[in-house]
Formats: C-alpha cells, sequence, structure tokens
C-alpha cells in the first residue's frame, strides 16, 4: 500500500521480498525464520525488528546497508557472537535488545562489538545465561549507557567492580538472577533512578544509602531485615517494594524521604512493644556487627523506636497485607497525614479504633478483611470520621456489630463489604421472647452507599427496611440461605437503583421473587439454589448478564430470546441444570442470537436414559428417539388410525359389491313394486 503526496510517493506500509512489513523508517521481521539480516531493506531504516528468528551470528558486514539505524532488537534467535565491526556501520544505535540468545558463548568478543556503540542508550542482555563476571566485561565501556537489563541471568554476587563505567546509568534491572550478596556495587552510579532486585536471594539489606534512587524494588526474596543508612540526608525515594519477603520487623527506613508508596506485602512482620502474654519489649535492642575487611562496626537498632525518626509525611500507600500484625502502636498511623490507601487484610488485628481526630483524614481505601476483628471502636460523637473514605472492606472477620451510626459519620463512603461477619441488618424482626433486640448494622440514610456486600452473613428474613435512603447499585447477598425468608417489600426499596445482584446459594424457589420492578438490572446472579422454573418476570428486564448454574431447571423457555431480556442480554450461564435432551429448543434459539455468549457452554450437559450428553453433539438415535418422544400426540394418532380406517371402508365396500345383487332382489321382493329405469 503506497501514499502519494502530489508528484512524490512515499510508502507508508509494505511487504519487502524478504517478508519483512515496512512501515515508514521501521522494518518489522519478527518471526520470519530468517538465519541472517535481509540486505535489502530501505537504507534509510532507523528501527529493525528481527525478534522470533534463527539469527546465529551477527557478522561485520550485517548492518552496512543500514546506517541511520537507531533501534536494533534480535529477542528470541539463536545468537551466540557479535563480530567486533558488526556496529561500525551503526553508530547511531541508541536502543539494542539482545534478550533470551546465547551471548554467553562468545562474551568477549560481542563486548568488543558493543563498545564500538557510543550512543546506546538502551541495552537489553536478559535472558543470555551471563555470570557477573561476564556482564562486568559486556557492559565495561558503555559509558552512554541510561537503562540496563540483565535480568534472568545466572548473577550471583555484585561487587563495586561490575558497573564502574556506567556514570549515566538510569534504570538497572537485576530481577530473576540468584544474587545473595551486594557489596558496594552501585555506589559509582549517581544518576540511578530506578533499581529493581526482585526474585533474587538476598538475606538482608543493611546500610541503604543509596539518596538519589526513586524506585526500589526488592521483593521475593529472602529479606528478613531492611536498614537504612543513620544519616540526615534528604533521599528522593519515592517507591520501596519490599513485599513476598521474610520481614521480622516493620524497616527502618531513611529519616528524610519522598517515600509515597510502601509496599510489605507477604512478610512475616509484627510489632514487638507489647505481646498477647502481656510481656513488654520496648526497652529491647538488636545489635548487628558490620564486618568490612578490617574493620568491624556495632550498630545497635531498637526494635521500634527507630520508625519514630522517620519522615512519613509524604506516604500516600502501605501495605501490609498477609503478615502477623496483632496491633499497631499507638501513634503509628499518626505519622502519615497524606495516607490515602492502607491495606492490613490477611493479619491477626483483634481491634481497630476509629476516632474523630484521626489523623486519617486523606484516608480513601481501608482494607482490614480477614483479621480476627471482634470490635470497631469509634469516637463519633460529633463531626466525621475517616472524612474521605470511600472503600471500607472488613470481610471475614468475627464481628457482630459496628458503632452505632459508623457509616453516617464517614460521609463519602460508597464501598463498603461486610461479607462473612456475624452481622444483622437494622431493623429486623423482633426475636420471640426477648426484650432487647439483638445489635445490628444501621446502613439507613447512608445516601452515597453504592456497593454493598453482605455475602456469608447468616442474614435470616429481613423485616422493615434495611436500606432505605440508600442508593445502592451493587448488593451482594449470596450464600444467606434464609435472607428471603418472609416478607420481601424490604427489597423492593433498592428497586429503582440497583444493577448488580448477587442471589447465589439464597435458597430462591421459582415461586419466591417478582423481579418485574428491577428496571435497572443489568447482572443478577441465580447460581446454586432450586430453580425448577425459569421466572417469567426475568422476561421483561434488560439484563445483560443472568448466571443460572447449579440449579433445577429441565429447560429454558424457547420463546425467552424474542422477549426484552434476549434482546439485551450478552452472557448466560447455564451450566449444570438437569436439561432434558429431548427439549433442547431453547438450546439451539439461544444458539442463534448474535452477540450473546454462553462462557460455560462447554460445560453444560442434558440427560436421556440416565445418560449425560453434550447439547453440542447429540448422537443419531438419540435424536431420533426424542422426535418420536416429542411428535403430536394427535398427529401420532391419526397416522396409527388412518390404515385401519382405509382397510374398514375397503373391506365394507368389497362386501357391498358382493352383496349387491341379492341386497337388490330383497328390497323389491319386501316392496313389491317394480321400478322403472
Amino acid at each position: 500500500l503506497a501514499v502519494g503526496w502530489g508528484s512524490g510517493v512515499v510508502a507508508a506500509w509494505a511487504t519487502s521480498p524478504g517478508g519483512c512489513e515496512l512501515v515508514q523508517s521501521t522494518a518489522d521481521c519478527t518471526g520470519r525464520w530468517l538465519s541472517s539480516i535481509p540486505g535489502n531493506l530501505r537504507g534509510d531504516t532507523e528501527e529493525l525488528l528481527l525478534d522470533v528468528n534463527t539469527i546465529q551470528v551477527l557478522g561485520n558486514a550485517s548492518l552496512l546497508s543500514y546506517h541511520q539505524l537507531r533501534h536494533l532488537s534480535l529477542t528470541k534467535n539463536r545468537l551466540e557472537l557479535i563480530e567486533p565491526g558488526a556496529f561500525l556501520s551503526s553508530q547511531g544505535l541508541h536502543v539494542l535488545s539482545l534478550a533470551d540468545n546465547l551471548l554467553f558463548t562468545n562474551y568477549s568478543l560481542t563486548a568488543a562489538a558493543l563498545s564500538a556503540l557510543p550512543a546506546l542508550r538502551m541495552l537489553d542482555l536478559a535472558g543470555n545465561h551471563l555470570t557477573e563476571n561476564m556482564v562486568s566485561v559486556l557492559v565495561w565501556n558503555l559509558s552512554s549507557l541510561e537503562s540496563l537489563s540483565v535480568a534472568r541471568n545466572i548473577i550471583m554476587r555484585l561487587d563495586s567492580s561490575i558497573f564502574t563505567n556506567l556514570t549515566q546509568l538510569l534504570e538497572l534491572n537485576l530481577e530473576k538472577n540468584y544474587i545473595f550478596e551486594i557489596d558496594q556495587a552501585f555506589e559509582g552510579l549517581q544518576r540511578l533512578q530506578r533499581l529493581s532486585v526482585a526474585y533474587n536471594y538476598l538475606p538482608c539489606v543493611v546500610e541503604f544509602g543509596l539518596t538519589q534512587l526513586r524506585v526500589l524494588n526488592v521483593s521475593n526474596n529472602i529479606i528478613e531485615w531492611f536498614l537504612a543508612l543513620e544519616t540526615d540526608d534528604l533521599f528522593e525515594l519515592e517507591v520501596l517494594d519490599l513485599s513476598h519477603n521474610h520481614l521480622l520487623f516493620f524497616p527502618v527506613l531513611p529519616r528524610q524521604s519522598k517515600l509515597h508508596s510502601l509496599l510489605l506485602k507477604d512478610n512475616e512482620m509484627s510489632f514487638y512493644q507489647r505481646l498477647p502474654n502481656g510481656t513488654s519489649l520496648a526497652d529491647v535492642t538488636v545489635q548487628f556487627l558490620l564486618i568490612d575487611g578490617n574493620s568491624t562496626n556495632v550498630t545497635t537498632v531498637s526494635l521500634w523506636d527507630e520508625i519514630c525518626h522517620s519522615n512519613l509525611s509524604s506516604l500516600r500507600l502501605l501495605d501490609m497485607s498477609q503478615n502477623q500484625v496483632w496491633y499497631l502502636p499507638e501513634g503509628f498511623l499518626a505519622q502519615m497525614p497524606s495516607l490515602t490507601h492502607l491495606k492490613l487484610n490477611q493479619n491477626c488485628l483483634e481491634t481497630f479504633h476509629l476516632s474523630e481526630g484521626d489523623p486519617l483524614a486523606m484516608l480513601m481505601e481501608l482494607d482490614l478483611s480477614q483479621n480476627q476483628l471482634v470490635e470497631l471502636g469509634a469516637e463519633v460523637d460529633a463531626g466525621s470520621v475517616l472524612p474521605n473514605l470511600e472503600l471500607f472492606n472488613l470481610s471475614t472477620n468475627r464481628l457482630q456489630v459496628l458503632p452505632p451510626g459508623v457509616f453516617t459519620y464517614i460521609r463519602k463512603i460508597t464501598t463498603v463489604d461486610l461479607s462473612h461477619n456475624r452481622v444483622d441488618l437494622c431493623p429486623q424482626p423482633p426475636v420471640t421472647g426477648k426484650v432487647d433486640s439483638p445489635p445490628c448494622v444501621d446502613l439507613r440514610g447512608v445516601a452515597t452507599l453504592t456497593h454493598l456486600s453482605l455475602a456469608g452473613c447468616g442474614l435470616r428474613g429481613l423485616g422493615g427496611h434495611p436500606f432505605q435512603g440508600t442508593s445502592l447499585m451493587h448488593l451482594d447477598l449470596s450464600d444467606n440461605h434464609q435472607v428471603l425468608s418472609g416478607d420481601l417489600d424490604w427489597l423492593q426499596d433498592l428497586a429503582l437503583t440497583l444493577q448488580v445482584l448477587s442471589l447465589r446459594n439464597t435458597s430462591l424457589s421459582s415461586t419466591d421473587m417478582d423481579f418485574s420492578a428491577f428496571n435497572s438490572l443489568v447482572r443478577l446472579d441465580l447460581s446454586e439454589n432450586s430453580l425448577t422454573v425459569f421466572p417469567t418476570s426475568l422476561g421483561a428486564l434488560k439484563l445483560r448478564s443472568l448466571d443460572l448454574r447449579d440449579n433445577c431447571l429441565p429447560a429454558v423457555p424457547p420463546d425467552v430470546v424474542w422477549m426484552p431480556l434476549g434482546e439485551s442480554l450478552r452472557e448466560v450461564y447455564l451450566s449444570r441444570n438437569p436439561y432434558n435432551c429431548c427439549t433442547l429448543g431453547w438450546w439451539d434459539a439461544l444458539q442463534r442470537v448474535e452477540g450473546l455468549h454462553v462462557p460455560d457452554g462447554q460445560e453444560v450437559t442434558c440427560s436421556y436414559a440416565s445418560h449425560t450428553l453434550s447439547p453440542r453433539a447429540l448422537p443419531g438415535p438419540v435424536l431420533q428417539s426424542c422426535r418420536w418422544q416429542t411428535a403430536d400426540l394427535a398427529l401420532l394418532y391419526l397416522v396409527l388410525a388412518l390404515p385401519t380406517c382405509l382397510t374398514l371402508l375397503v373391506a365394507f365396500a368389497l362386501v357391498f359389491l358382493m352383496l349387491k345383487q341379492k341386497l337388490l332382489k330383497m328390497v323389491k321382493s319386501r316392496c313389491g313394486v317394480s321400478s322403472s329405469y
């Protein structure tokens, strides 16, 4: 395809004789089974993509035709050697990707070739089976590099000699190696801003002093300690990822930094000032013995006091999920006035306290799920609590009650997850024999609330109007076996706003609910119930998603495709129902609906004579048998009776013809009158 302007014609997209796609100054030769670099491409090519080919050697003459080359990618080839003069004609190269090759074979010759690239900015050597010594040789003369990746190699130890000359380096990726020790390897990289040593075997990080670093990722190691250098220098650090390690204590962070994201997920952290048995470790210290050559330094660190010296005023995200925290020290959160996202899920917390003067005025998301909370303390006598909180996750705890009116004071709350707690909603029906009403959660009048999950709360038939004054759009009532017992008027308060409703595993039968008033519903989950008949009230809705799995439905009405439901539906789940193989007209009708997807279609089965079959491929004998079983009985009886009737008619005609003369004489003799013919 060529696009012309005036008298000139410029190729915007074309195919070269070698099968490469040409887009302006880019030649894409990916996956062409090339064993060498094609020499018939345009001479002004600036970007050459040769990924996923079988090139083994980049020779001295391979790039002679491409003097303007700026970007060369040879990822996933079989490259073993780059000859020393290969880049002499392409010294303007800025980006070079050599990942997933075999460069360890002739790395010294390849290093000589790379040294001829004075303008190289980005180099990817990932997945080449390189050791630290090989890496040192390969990058020795690349002082112009700004980004280097040596991920997925076999580097084990780093020292100050590896990256000595990379004075312009901004980004370094060392992920997925076997690094267990780093000895001042980054001290000379004064411009380094992003460093990833994730997925290695580092046991600890001590005397961290890279003040210029902005992003540090040391996740997925075996780190037990993180100790920043004791200095008042300002660290540029903004993101620190220590997740998926073996941290025992909260990290000792720089005293002054710009840290806004601290990721500590999946460690073994706890606080030790107070232990569950009442013991206090407030005065306990730990001594670190640091041996460097002939010098020995002893650093004494308090288990908790150190954190008090770290300025966390800029921190916005703190993820401490999946740890062993059972309490938060006094004043811990007070150091983080800018915090917007706090994740404490999957810990051992038993209490959590909210107060009007809480420093977390900026908090938007609070996740306390999967703890052991029995109490959520709050002081809500006046003013608002957590004034900017929008998402509050309290699922999978041991809560039975929340502070009265707590959601009224959280004035911007939109999403609440109370699932898998033994809570009741106010007002609930009176309990026989009890004067005092049981504790309950009051959601009435929370106008900002739009998403609510109450799955697995053991809710019984709800009385009154527990959702009055809310604007719920998403409601999850699944795994509450008796929530639909009794009067269902309480659900009608949500008919105008509700868009997503889950009634999974709520013992719903076909006659329990009338859905016709829920005109705003777009997603409905009725799975794992006892439906024996398709609810006719669904036909008038304009759902986009419907889940009918794990019910007792023998069929779906064939005319549902002509209803408003059939016109709007985009996905429907139907598996694990006892469908009759001889009444699958509805299935064929659904298959013909344009735009309708059955994600579990491969799992849909039907029953025939104690056999379980797939409706997509019914055997011929089954289809034949089903035709007989489903035929019109009146027509069947007519077909069976017709031969009998014809036989009797023929027999009567024969008898009549044989006895015709005798009958005529008998009539004449009895009448006694002759007739003229």
